[in-house]
């Protein structure tokens, strides 16, 4: 018996497999503890008579969320003597060739949670400058005072010999009291060569290893007995708990990639192997071109921070049944990418939501059934989306249903970007290839 888990920015999704038959179960997701509508779920299960999972296979949007809601470990940064502001020069690149102020995102790591050690290693990775040991007891002594949850260590060249951040490791562990996974190291995290995207990937694993170990803690201890967890990948593979523990950072794209795993041989089994898949959930809307195969790559980016790993090609916008359409000072219309989430929701369920969002749009055109919705298990209240669709509808000199209308077609132009970004951006002709639409949102658009 398997069960696989999706947590979303708006519901929780679980799908059980028994000797081939499905069963399925959608609930509100929980942000402020995402494994609790997990455990809700798995609950439900066991009141339907089915007590034991052989395997839970679970997509996690934790780590993402972690870096964009800037919800992580208080993280230091240990680097070699001279190059302390790595993190913060980068490459110099202009992520908008033409703003005049661009916005960089807030920083992970304070420069005051920033150290560099006498130490250095040649391009061949002999020993120039032995580590400074002292400059390590000193150093340690700060971050013990400083209440740091979670250290990123990356030296130069130390992919092609990792012995000073193997030996500053052992140190922190033995005389700081640090636990291992409490302590990230470049040489296993990304044994690569690009100081800056070793630095940025080594940072990011540091910052989001405890919040989701003390995640997947809390769901092994509550998951039945005898289950084995497991945890999907950034390349839509799965991995142990324990290792997701240890390579948090190769969750980014977790649950995002479920979706193309699973729509691309949902596709082949009907006989396209050419697809584009479009997975729109409550928050989102994820894009993957898929010619005859999945494409990888090992070049991204999490809110402009460069991360190296091997993940699906998708490219994610922030539209989905959530987002919020607003009218600006000059009068034009705009849906998301914030979004109503799953507290409150949009208006239509009636949790106390108050902005329009694309949900209440769609119902309001007649597209959702409010007695079918989640096979009539949820309730909706369509009409507590008139007054105010009426209100934002009077700011455009529009009647209701034309505001309606036009949050849809808004909605569509940015998820055609999407699908152009990974088709004609990249070389493919999109004439070539068939949509397979699936999420919550996903077939309504």
């Amino acid at each position: 018996m398997h069960i696989g888990v999706d947590i979303g920015g708006t519901f929780t999704d679980l799908v059980l497999n028994e000797k081939g038959k499905i069963y399925t179960y959608k609930l509100p997701s929980t942000p402020e503890d995402p494994s609790r509508a997990l455990l809700q779920g798995l609950a439900r299960f066991q009141e339907m008579g089915f007590e034991n999972a052989t395997y839970i296979s679970h997509g996690s949007t934790v780590a993402t969320n972690a870096v964009l809601e800037r919800k992580g470990a208080p993280t230091a940064f240990i680097t070699s003597q001279g190059f302390k502001d790595l993190l913060f020069i980068g490459r110099q690149n202009r992520p908008d060739l033409y703003q005049l102020h661009p916005q960089l995102p807030p920083a992970l790591i304070t420069e005051s949670s920033c150290f560099e050690i006498p130490e250095r290693l040649n391009s061949q990775g002999d020993v120039l400058t032995p580590l400074d040991e002292e400059a390590v007891q000193s150093i340690l002594e700060q971050i013990k005072k400083a209440d740091i949850a979670s250290v990123a260590v990356c030296f130069l060249f130390s992919y092609l010999n990792p012995e000073h951040e193997a030996r500053l490791k052992s140190i922190f562990l033995d005389q700081g009291g640090l636990k291992d996974w409490q302590v990230s190291l470049s040489s296993e995290v990304l044994p690569e060569f690009r100081e800056f995207e070793r630095a940025s990937t080594v940072v990011l694993e540091a910052y989001v290893r405890p919040v989701m170990s003390e995640y997947l803690a809390k769901i092994e201890k509550n998951i039945p007995q005898g289950s084995s967890l497991r945890i999907m990948n950034s390349d839509g593979g799965v991995m142990s708990a324990s290792r997701a523990r240890s390579q948090s950072i190769r969750t980014v794209l977790s649950g995002p990639a479920a979706g193309v795993i699973g729509g691309f041989q949902l596709a082949q089994e009907a006989g396209f192997d050419h697809v584009i898949t479009l997975d729109m959930g409550g928050t989102s809307t994820d894009v993957s071109l898929c010619p005859g195969r999945q494409i990888h790559h090992t070049d991204s980016d999490i809110d402009g921070f460069p991360v190296r790993h091997r993940m699906i090609n998708i490219a994610t916008i922030g539209a989905g049944g959530g987002s919020i359409a607003r009218v600006d000072p000059a009068g034009g219309l705009h849906v998301g990418p914030t979004s109503a989430g799953a507290e409150p929701g949009p208006i239509l369920y009636g949790f106390g939501g108050k902005h329009i969002t694309v949900t209440d749009a769609n119902a309001y055109l007649g597209r959702i059934s409010p007695d079918y919705f989640l096979g009539g298990e949820m309730p909706l209240y369509p009409e507590k989306v008139k007054a105010p669709l009426t209100r934002l509808g009077e700011k455009l000199q529009l009647s209701p249903e034309r505001a309606a209308l036009g949050i849809i077609e808004i909605t569509n132009a940015n998820i055609e970007r999407a699908i152009r970004k990974v088709s004609i951006g990249q070389g493919y002709d999109p004439r070539d290839f068939t949509i397979i639409a699936f999420g919550g949102a996903g077939p309504l658009h």
